[in-house]
């Protein structure tokens, strides 16, 4: 492993953590609050409180990319026959995480949780005690080369196989001097072929929209409570994918990639916030 490696063993001391920091939002917290959970503070619950002022419809996205990333690994375990998949910023147990769909299909598949939150790699361990095939790994994403030498990560995972990748929510968490298609395209580079990587990532038109006014008040309440976000345009978040083979529908809003029906309310400027796309390394 790196001599820099930001990874560990023990959730106390992991990272250099301290314990649950109750004094500044998290966004696991929330994202998990606007899913219907309860592992929250007051100061999650005033950031909550502040999103919603500027969007009464927040919660659609938090519910509508969850939906996506539930599609994607039910086809990729079903389809793809995708049996290993490394979840990045997982975020707290909520109903519905990548294992419980995954091994409704395929009970032998593996899954690695990665967080860097004290709560939720408490929690997660907690809850996944007695399920040999998952574990939840504290890392910081945006140390790939650590991640992947991580010795729970080696032994959990078979790199001479393909792998699905899944950073679902957490690259628009990666600051622009933090070089997120570096970091994508190092990832990819670092995955066995056949692989896959889904993405899914905040965006903004910026085109002067209803959807770009949006995202930009998004953004800004995202980085004076938590300190760090972007909303990205459709371009600059498909490049974070390059080398890969897109699978149709391309890269789209999450609601638009192989929706369960038809669409039965008209389309607010909330679900074009959240967009993905899964590509597949050749």
């Amino acid at each position: 492993m790196a001599e820099n490696s930001r990874v560990g063993n023990d959730p106390s001391d992991e990272l250099g953590l301290p314990g649950v920091d109750t004094t500044k939002p998290s966004v696991a917290r929330v994202y998990d609050m606007m899913l219907g959970g309860k592992d929250h503070y007051e100061v999650d619950r005033e950031f909550y409180r502040r999103t919603m002022e500027i969007e009464p419809n927040a919660p659609l996205l938090a519910q509508a990319l969850r939906r996506w990333l539930i599609r994607v690994v039910r086809y990729l375990t079903t389809t793809a026959k995708i049996d290993q998949f490394l979840d990045c910023g997982s975020g707290l147990p909520t109903a519905e995480n990548t294992h419980q769909v995954a091994q409704r299909v395929n009970p032998e598949a593996t899954v690695v949780y990665v967080d860097k939150d004290p709560m939720v790699i408490a929690h997660g361990r907690a809850l996944l005690e007695e399920n040999d095939h998952t574990h939840v790994v504290a890392a910081d994403l945006r140390y790939p080369d650590d991640l992947f030498a991580h010795p729970v990560v080696s032994r959990s995972l078979d790199f001479d196989r393909p792998i699905a990748l899944m950073q679902c929510a957490t690259i628009h968490h990666v600051e622009d001097d933090e070089n997120p298609r570096e970091l994508m395209a190092r990832y990819i580079e670092l995955l066995p072929a056949g692989s896959y990587v889904l993405l899914s990532h905040f965006c903004d038109p910026d085109d002067g929209s209803e959807v770009s006014t949006l995202a930009k008040a998004m953004e800004a309440n995202l980085r004076s409570a938590i300190g760090r976000g972007r909303c990205r345009t459709p371009a600059e978040i498909e490049s974070y994918l390059t080398g890969l083979e897109i699978l149709d529908p391309g890269l789209v809003p999450v609601n638009e990639w192989w929706p369960e029906g038809p669409r039965l309310a008209p389309a607010l400027p909330i679900d074009f916030i959240g967009w993905g796309a899964v590509g597949r390394k050749p």
